[in-house]
């Protein structure tokens, strides 16, 4: 690999054993067996063999030679090899990440384990081999080389990570060996024998030297690295320290399992790093997940248990989800530590809008609140572990106040609870109940019916709801599988209970609506397969009903979607949903015609009284051409233009209805015949012109509805309609006059860069709202720009409030910037200029020349800083737009004289200053051009008297064409190699004050 070679390069004195573990060709036995059978030959050899494997695992170049380990001491040694460190390069085999690398930093971990495996009965006790190794790790591990600190630190926690293993087994040899004592010792004076008793004394004598041994090796480890580099400046090696700390306290938790180990864990958890704080949180959970250990951690839960709850909140999401998983752990072993506050602080985040950190929460929820014996509950009777479970679910969901987000909590539950979600039967007989035992509220019966359709969509879609993410991308055949038996499942339950379901809740539109998304997750060829058409006939008399019965919008649009699923040609009984469609349809027809002749005659005030037309709300879904709606629809808007007497709750269907009735044309559309397409291009005419007087309207409403559907219009038949195999459509190509496009741009200033028209009285969710209706009409216009059917330029419009409403709209602007540059970087570019200029101009007729000193002024310098930034990247792409921005806005300073008599200098002066925050993005020979551009400028456009004029704008613009002219441009700055510290620089360090105090900085060390 290329990073194999460049470490080959820069080491190439050999080293046996490296090479060995790095070619990874034997088993890590056979090479520690190996090395020891030249170590029990020749100490001093062997010893310098291991110590040039860590030296040379670091990436570092020099060998330490018999006569340096004979004649130096190790700081000497380390500070040699410090020398001949090649610094220029940060790489080192730790830090690779191409899987040779990779599975040599597996074999480097490996080899410390085996090793001592390997030397535990004996070579570790000779009181040579783990002294020296000790000794040397723990001065690397001090060093100022990154790649000595890392690699040696990395060695050291390996190597006590095993020494504690090889101390646990002393102890439990240890404790054999006394209970064997204590056997014999007890036997009777004549069946005691006395050779046993002093050998078994000689062997506890000798397993308590080598347990103090042990003892001192760990200590001197913990003491020489770990103290200090738990807390270094590197995050991956204070990773490293806490991870292997756990290990320790897992397996001889009778050593480490303490206040004075465990307070490390529990300072590192406030560690700047989420690497860090995730190594924390996974060392807890190894000790939480064992009672008897959690036992144990009493203390240490009550001091740090008030991190761990605010962890859940951590900005980093996987973070969070640790901290839920061991809240949870917490939860199972030691219920009573988690007071109902802490428990709180989980609940919300099974609304967030991370996956995983949701699913960890409605585990959490799930295990505190439901978490019962539902199969001896539903002995009780047949469906009283159902009632128990929804009953505490509701008043979970009905308590958290958020009450149109069933489907984030459902999907939150899904991996812990879906058995019991899945319950159909039991829901559905819950809300079909005459008299339940209890009873049900309408708020219970609402919110049984959201999680019942929610429920039905995570069974058989198995993806997150909208706004929550990352769900899974591909499903496997089995999980497939599971989704098409949930799916039979659902309607075998259900095909049968809808239309009582329906019936029975007629009357309440939320909860009909809820009810009719039902059709879309059945196996609809059910209705024939299973023989249950009786069924489909009473589910398309209650959709007949409800149509009939209703006026609202949302109730309406959720009875055309379901009769849309239900109307597929693919059924053995489209002709019979087809017939009761068509039937319904005509009902409705007839009575708009009636509607629209009584509105296009009476009296204005006769006509206060409309409501919406329910047929009109279907036109979305279903094609209604043959009922040549079209034409008494467009009369009804053309009155309600001229005269302003027809009422919202009717203009607003009715142009949704003109806009669906054109795209259902366009569908059929084959582009052969030119007379129907200048039939369907002059409708599309007639229409933009209705909406764009409707932009008038003195309702916001009706003014909001005229400008979404004139976007989605314009969009649809722009020029992206013609392209490729749809060359046919060209005649169907409709561009905006520029008046439209005006009236567009003004009612964007209107609408929704003005948010003086939010009153101070409205509640939060309202504001939400209305941000977010405002969004969506700032990306219609903005999609206009980016797909070319609106003028560049008119993005000025936008891009001038890109500052200032940053919070609101920056994605947006943001990604609109980005589109923008792709199409025509010039043209960009000349957008840009005119957006500040528009700002500058404003600002001088609104306030004068004095202006320039104020806070407006600033904030468009700020927003040309942000422009200027766009051009950072690709400079040599960007380099001929960036230069003619430069000169154009030259020419607009100059365009204006000064006011006679005034010292002030042309009127749009001031304008350099904003310029100049574009100069940095220029290169050097750029500088130089402009500079001699300006200078020619000013003699053609400055009197002799102003010439010597120091006005301020126009010396703070030369300056920054001089300034980085000297300095080189910003290309040469980059690319020219930045000084480093020498290798023996001082390195500041700071140690622990106390063992009491959470220290907050780490040392720093070279990197």
């Amino acid at each position: 690999s290329r990073d194999g070679e460049s470490l080959a390069e820069r080491n190439p004195e050999p080293s046996n054993l490296f090479e060995v573990v790095r070619l990874a060709k034997s088993a890590m036995e056979s090479v520690v067996d190996d090395w020891l059978e030249s170590y029990k030959k020749n100490k001093e050899a062997g010893f310098l063999e291991l110590v040039n494997f860590f030296i040379r695992s670091c990436g570092c170049k020099g060998v330490v030679t018999p006569e340096m380990f004979r004649k130096q001491q190790n700081s000497e040694i380390i500070q040699q090899l410090t020398e001949q460190f090649d610094e220029d390069s940060a790489e080192y085999p730790l830090v690779l990440t191409t899987q040779p690398w990779r599975k040599f930093q597996a074999g480097f971990c490996e080899l410390v384990t085996v090793l001592v495996r390997r030397c535990q009965y004996n070579i570790i006790y000779d009181e040579y081999l783990m002294d020296t190794l000790i000794s040397l790790l723990t001065g690397l591990s001090d060093s100022q080389v990154r790649a000595f600190r890392h690699t040696s630190t990395l060695a050291a926690m390996k190597l006590m990570t095993a020494l504690v293993r090889v101390a646990l087994s002393v102890s439990l040899h240890k404790d054999n060996n006394q209970r064997q004592y204590e056997a014999e010792r007890s036997k009777g004076p004549s069946r005691r024998a006395t050779d046993k008793l002093e050998a078994l004394l000689e062997k506890r004598r000798e397993l308590q030297e080598q347990q103090e041994e042990i003892e001192n090796m760990m200590n001197a480890i913990f003491k020489g690295v770990f103290v200090h580099r738990y807390r270094d400046v590197v995050p991956e090696i204070r990773a490293i320290c806490i991870e292997e700390m756990g290990n320790w306290m897992q397996s001889y938790s009778a050593s480490f399992l303490t206040d004075s180990y465990l307070k490390y864990i529990g300072w590192t958890l406030h560690d700047k790093q989420r690497e860090v704080r995730l190594k924390c949180l996974k060392a807890l959970q190894g000790l939480y997940r064992s009672r008897e250990l959690a036992a144990r951690m009493e203390l240490f839960t009550s001091r740090f248990k008030g991190r761990m709850v605010s962890m859940v909140l951590d900005k980093e999401p996987d973070v969070g989800v640790e901290a839920i998983k061991l809240l949870t752990l917490i939860l199972q072993n030691m219920e009573e530590m988690l007071t109902d506050e802490d428990c709180e602080a989980v609940y919300p985040v099974v609304y967030a809008s991370n996956r995983a950190l949701a699913a960890a929460a409605g585990e959490f929820l799930y295990k505190k609140q439901f978490d019962q014996d539902w199969e001896a509950g539903k002995e009780k009777g047949r469906r009283a572990g159902s009632r128990d479970f929804f009953r505490l679910l509701l008043a979970f969901f009905i308590e958290s106040e958020l009450h149109e987000h069933a489907a984030y909590l459902v999907d939150s539950l899904w991996d812990c609870a879906a058995p019991l979600l899945k319950d159909w039967d039991g829901l559905t007989h819950l809300l079909l109940e005459e008299s339940p035992e209890e009873g049900w509220g309408d708020q219970q019966e609402n919110a049984l019916i959201e999680i019942l359709v929610s429920s039905m969509r995570q069974a058989t879609e198995g993806k997150p709801p909208v706004g929550r993410g990352p769900g899974k991308k591909v499903l496997s055949a089995r999980e497939r599988k599971a989704q098409e038996d949930d799916r039979e499942k659902l309607t075998q339950y259900l095909i049968p209970l809808l239309p009582q379901l329906l019936a029975k809740f007629s009357a309440d539109a939320e909860k009909v609506a809820l009810l009719l998304a039902a059709p879309r997750y059945f196996s609809l060829s059910l209705y024939s397969s299973g023989r249950l058409e009786k069924y489909l006939e009473q589910l398309l008399a209650q959709l007949r009903e409800v149509v009939e019965k209703h006026t609202g919008q949302e109730v309406l649009e959720a009875a055309a979607r379901a009769l849309y699923v239900l109307c597929n040609p693919e059924f053995t009984f489209y002709s019979r949903v087809d017939l009761a469609r068509s039937r319904l349809v005509d009902t409705l027809a007839d009575k708009f015609q009636q509607e629209v002749s009584e509105l296009l005659q009476v009296a204005p005030r006769a006509v206060a009284g409309a409501r919406r037309s329910r047929s009109l709300s279907l036109c979305s879904a279903h094609d209604l051409t043959a009922w040549q709606l079209s034409e008494p629809c467009s009369l009804l808007l053309q009155r309600a233009v001229d005269t302003g007497e027809v009422p919202k709750q009717v203009v607003i269907p009715t142009m949704t209805c003109l806009h669906f009735g054109i795209l259902w044309e366009l569908a059929r559309v084959s582009g052969t015949i030119p007379k129907e397409l200048l039939a369907l291009k002059r409708k599309v005419a007639s229409f933009c012109s209705l909406c764009q007087s409707c932009l008038t309207d003195v309702d916001s409403s009706i003014q909001e509805q005229a400008f979404v559907l004139l976007s989605d219009l314009l969009l649809v038949f722009s020029p992206q309609l013609a392209r490729g195999e749809r060359k046919a459509l060209e005649l169907l190509v409709y561009r905006p006059e520029v008046a439209l496009q005006s009236q567009l741009a003004g009612f964007l200033m209107d609408h929704v860069f003005n948010h003086a028209e939010l009153a101070d009285d409205e509640d939060t969710e309202g504001k939400i709202e209305r941000l977010h209706q405002r969004r969506n009409l700032l990306a219609g216009f903005c999609k206009l720009i980016i797909y070319n059917v609106l003028e560049l330029s008119a993005a000025s419009d936008v891009f001038k409030h890109y500052a200032k409403f940053y919070k609101d709209y920056g994605d947006i602007i943001k990604e609109t910037l980005s589109r923008a540059r792709q199409i025509d970087r010039d043209e960009w570019a000349r957008t840009l200029l005119l957006s500040l200029q528009q700002l500058l101009t404003e600002l001088l007729l609104q306030q004068g020349l004095d202006a320039v000193y104020g806070k407006a002024f600033r904030e468009i310098r700020d927003l040309a800083r942000r422009f200027s930034l766009f051009f950072g990247l690709h400079q040599l792409h960007n380099r001929q737009a960036l230069v003619a921005l430069h000169k154009a806005g030259i020419k607009f300073a100059f365009q204006e004289p000064a006011p006679s008599g005034s010292e002030l200098g042309p009127l749009n002066l001031p304008f350099l200053e904003v310029l100049s925050e574009f100069s940095p993005r220029l290169l050097r020979p750029d500088k130089k051009l402009l500079l001699s551009y300006l200078e020619q400028t000013c003699q053609a456009r400055l009197s002799p008297p102003q010439r010597g004029k120091l006005w301020n704008s126009l010396l703070m613009y030369r300056r920054s064409l001089k300034s980085l002219d000297d300095m080189g441009s910003d290309a040469s700055r980059i690319a020219a190699p930045r000084p480093r510290r020498r290798p023996g620089s001082p390195a500041k360090r700071r140690r622990l004050d106390g063992e009491g105090q959470m220290p907050h900085t780490a040392a720093p060390a070279r990197k």
